[in-house]
């Protein structure tokens, strides 16, 4: 069990066999956390519509929430939402430390992508996002987990 800022997170860990891959199991369990409900909706469609399965959150403290359920395969998230922030990108890592999380934002400059960086996200996205290029760094990262976008994870 792992304590993160007075949070328990309790998440099952699931291991793979050496080797396997995202087309050797079943589809990826996503989560998509975002207060713009049409923005989740978008989201969602085009994630659904590549193969993965998807849990869905309206706010940061719905997604710990989520998490704490059953560990996603990664994270899609907004920065900027109640209960969001730097913190939230933090408390996320402390709970599933191997998870894949892109942050999103529509508020956001490079001091904000450092920031976010440093608290824990794997890629990073300014809104409105390229769908493309979130769903070509989705499928990148469920391939590699431990990897990192080719152009250093800012979008």
């Amino acid at each position: 069990m792992r304590v993160a800022h007075g949070l328990r997170c309790v998440v099952p860990m699931v291991t793979y066999p050496e080797g396997s891959n995202v087309e050797s199991r079943t589809p990826a369990v996503l989560l998509v956390v975002e207060d713009d409900k049409d923005m989740r909706s978008l989201l969602c469609d085009e994630l659904w519509g590549e193969g993965y399965q998807l849990r869905e959150a309206s706010n940061g403290e719905e997604g710990l929430a989520a998490v704490m359920r059953a560990a996603p395969d990664l994270i899609v998230t907004d920065l900027k939402m109640p209960a969001g922030g730097f913190d939230y990108v933090h408390r996320l890592r402390s709970c599933v430390p191997g998870c894949p999380i892109i942050v999103m934002t529509a508020f956001g400059d490079a001091q904000t992508k450092d920031e976010a960086m440093k608290n824990g996200a794997t890629a990073y996205f300014d809104k409105p996002v390229r769908l493309s290029e979130l769903k070509a760094t989705v499928k990148q990262l469920l391939q590699h987990p431990g990897s990192r976008s080719e152009d250093g994870l800012l979008h």
